[in-house]
């Protein structure tokens, strides 16, 4: 049974792709920035990705990401992960990013989805992995800065299938964006959420009737 799973062929429909550094490319794109970490090896951030609540998790989700800082290092992050997909026979995925994580440390809206892209491209033509882009917006930094990236993101709407909403839950009712969800879909993003990941059920009710989302991220 297991060689079966291994072998068949899969689809991701959830992956955030500045969590899926791996250690030893966290700590090279570290180097390569001069970029200095609050972990001294490999073995160290592992033990930080043993997490017990979602606010761990974020804590050492950030600190990955604050390495990536050229097209370079956002291509290498995705073309690493997509070399897993090829060895464990996934085909699809659909992968979240996260830009607001980055455009406030002054990186350019179009080196992150630049980047990734070009990984996205190599990966479908020579690894047989196709894949779709999704935008998450930041919860925590509110409905006006949400806008504001979308209006960043228009201008790569043939990258960008569609957009949805990450981060610390509670306290950040998805309602809150119900004017960005709109824009979004006149401009003909599909939109996605996480609901329920934390929050109460009304996160999800809002979610589904307010944002009209067509899929829930987590929802538990």
């Amino acid at each position: 049974m297991i060689d079966f799973l291994k072998h068949m062929p899969k689809a991701e429909l959830h992956l955030h792709i500045e969590g899926s550094l791996e250690p030893e490319l966290m700590f090279r794109i570290a180097k390569r920035n001069r970029i200095r970490l609050p972990f001294d090896n490999e073995e160290q951030i592992r033990d930080a990705y043993r997490f017990s609540d979602l606010q761990s998790f974020l804590h050492i989700y950030y600190q990955g990401a604050g390495v990536l800082q050229t097209k370079e290092d956002f291509y290498d992050m995705t073309r690493d992960y997509l070399e897993r997909c090829h060895l464990q026979q996934i085909i699809h995925t659909e992968i979240f990013f996260d830009p607001q994580t980055h455009t406030d440390r002054g990186i350019a809206f179009g080196t992150v989805v630049e980047g990734i892209c070009r990984a996205l491209n190599e990966g479908k033509e020579k690894l047989n992995v196709g894949s779709h882009l999704i935008l998450c917006f930041l919860r925590h930094l509110g409905p006006g800065r949400a806008m504001k990236t979308l209006d960043q993101a228009l201008d790569y709407k043939k990258e960008i299938i569609g957009v949805g909403l990450d981060s610390s839950e509670l306290g950040f009712p998805p309602d809150r964006f119900k004017a960005v969800f709109e824009k979004a879909m006149d401009h003909g993003f599909l939109t996605v959420a996480h609901a329920g990941e934390e929050g109460p059920p009304e996160y999800i009710r809002q979610a589904l009737d307010d944002l009209k989302v067509k899929r829930i991220d987590h929802g538990v």
